[in-house]
Order: structure tokens, then sequence, then C-alpha cells
């Protein structure tokens, strides 16, 4: 629910304004976005005791320069009472900025390290078969094989041993 409501917000915020505008908004709401992560910042946001001019003006507090879209933005949110949904408009924001810079983030679950130059290759043969610029990081974990999820796209891609194993075993007692 969140999402769709801090979509709505991005869409606004997007609309009709200059890329440079719309990077410092969005490296300004990170800023803000990492606060979130703390409790007692989540307690005096979320208090109802709390005016909610002071939790604005805290909010703002925590960029150092802040522009007139990011304190309007700021100040609807809190009128509304809807502070909360600043870590959804930052994740939904950036998201926004890959698309329109054609810039995608993506991971490789595999249960061993891979050499820096594998993920260099499958980084360039993923960005030339979907005409983006990709960056990928890795997750070594238990994962029997490997897989690579590009969020932003959509893409899941994956190889498993033991879907593998299971699928030739299915084969063979077929053609008996």
């Amino acid at each position: 629910m969140n999402d769709l409501v801090a979509k709505r917000y991005v869409k606004a915020l997007v609309e009709g304004r200059d890329t440079k505008i719309i990077d410092a908004v969005s490296k300004n709401l990170n800023v803000i976005s990492s606060a979130f992560a703390d409790d007692k910042f989540n307690a005096i946001v979320t208090s109802p005791e709390v005016n909610d001019g002071k939790k604005i003006e805290l909010v703002i507090s925590l960029v150092k320069k802040a522009d007139n879209t990011l304190i309007n933005l700021v100040k609807l949110l809190g009128e509304k009472r809807r502070l909360e949904l600043i870590p959804f408009i930052a994740n939904e924001l950036n998201v926004q900025i890959a698309k329109m810079n054609n810039t995608y983030i993506g991971v490789i679950y595999t249960n061993q390290k891979l050499s820096g130059d594998y993920v260099n290759s499958i980084e360039k043969q993923f960005s030339k078969k979907f005409d983006v610029e990709l960056s990928l990081s890795q997750n070594v974990c238990d994962y029997d094989g490997i897989k690579v999820d590009i969020d932003g796209l959509g893409l899941e891609i994956s190889f498993s041993k033991e879907r593998l194993k299971s699928q030739m075993i299915d084969h063979i007692l077929k053609a008996i």
C-alpha cells in the first residue's frame, strides 16, 4: 500500500522537473531515509504528542542544503501525517532515476565467490542484450547454482544443479 502511495508522490515529483533537481532531491531523500533506521527517530516522527511543525523541522534539519522542492514535499507529507512514507518515496525515486538514466543494479547469487572478470563478463553480456547500463554485485549464499536478479528490469535468470538433475531424471524416465 505504501509503495502505491509513494509512486504517486514520485510521479508528481518527477513530472516537469529538470534531472539535476530530481537528483538533488533524491540524494537528500536518501539521507533522510537513512534516519528512519533509528527507532528513536521513528518514535518521534510517528508520535501523536509531537507537533507536526516540529516533525517537519526535524526532518528538514537532517539535510544540509534543502531546496524548495524538498521542503515543500516534506511539508506536504508532514501536513498529511505521511512522513513515514519518505523511505518508500526515496526508494521509488531511485528506481525512476535508474529508468531515466537507463542504468540498473543487479545481484548475482552463488554459493562460491566468482572472479571479477567473470562478473564483468556477465555485466557486459546483459548490458548488450538489454541495451542498458548494468552494475552487478555478488551475494555468496547457499544457492546451489547461479542466479542473476535485476530488480529494476524485473529480470531473474537462474540455473540450479538440483533442477537440472531432476529434469535429466524426468527425461531419462520418459525415454524408457
